[in-house]
């Protein structure tokens, strides 16, 4: 069995995912909005690096069901249809549709890990169900990397504290730590201190105070809902897409 951590996509090396089961998070707040887009009934999201590649895969799918999403600094990027706040994805505006996401962060974190052997996003609203697959990749025999977006290539205490809680989901309620990496074990101390509201860690963070500095604290409670929206985004074929049950 082996579980690590990585706190930002800078700190993962050439070929540290290759092979491997990954996990993606980015709680504030493209993780938690593309479970929410799933949920209510998108066909799947499809990250992208920038806005202007954004558009140019809208245009390059060319259907009225493509939808552009993103943001950049919090704020919804000009042109686009949705920003990155799970409460622009309701079912009206996503069912049935094709969205093109980018954001600051998270989606490129998906990006930088695409030689894994699987790739799923995690977050505290699908939290049970991400737990569930990470447990059944450890049993296995799998290894399990946890990704963390971090905020513009630095930690974020945010996703390193949903790490922890993703990594306790995994191991149960006692893990133990053989085979597991300085950084995954750094991340269930977090558990450790904050105890399990979400809240007290998102709001000491430096992604959810600038949120919340915004006008964006919805989205920080949003954020917290534990199992809101129990879908697992897998992303394969350049897509996220609901991945079947185990």
């Amino acid at each position: 069995m082996k579980l690590d951590v990585v706190f930002t996509p800078l700190g993962l090396g050439a070929t540290e995912a290759a092979g491997r089961t990954v996990f993606v998070v980015d709680v504030l707040r493209a993780a938690t909005t593309m479970c929410t887009a799933l949920a209510n009934g998108a066909r799947a999201v499809v990250p992208a690096a920038s806005g202007e590649d954004a558009v140019r895969m809208a245009q390059t799918i060319g259907t009225a069901d493509v939808v552009l999403a993103g943001e950049r600094n919090c704020v919804r990027m000009s042109g686009f249809a949705l920003g990155n706040s799970p409460r622009e994805m309701v079912p009206d505006a996503v069912r049935g549709r094709l969205i093109v996401q980018s954001t600051t962060n998270g989606t490129r974190a998906l990006l930088a890990v695409q030689g894994a052997r699987a790739i799923y996003v995690a977050a505290a609203v699908n939290l049970a169900v991400a737990g569930d697959r990470a447990r059944t990749a450890l049993e296995g025999g799998e290894s399990v990397l946890i990704v963390c977006a971090g905020r513009e290539g630095a930690f974020s205490l945010d996703d390193a504290y949903c790490a922890g809680r993703l990594a306790r989901a995994a191991l149960g309620p006692r893990p133990h730590r053989r085979g597991l990496g300085d950084a995954a074990i750094a991340s269930l101390d977090l558990v450790r201190r904050y105890g399990d509201k979400w809240l007290r860690p998102f709001g000491r963070s430096g992604a959810g105070r600038e949120l919340i500095r915004l006008g964006f604290a919805d989205d920080v409670r949003d954020a917290a809902r534990t199992d809101a929206y129990p879908v697992l985004p897998r992303f394969h074929d350049r897509r996220l897409t609901v991945a079947e049950a185990a």
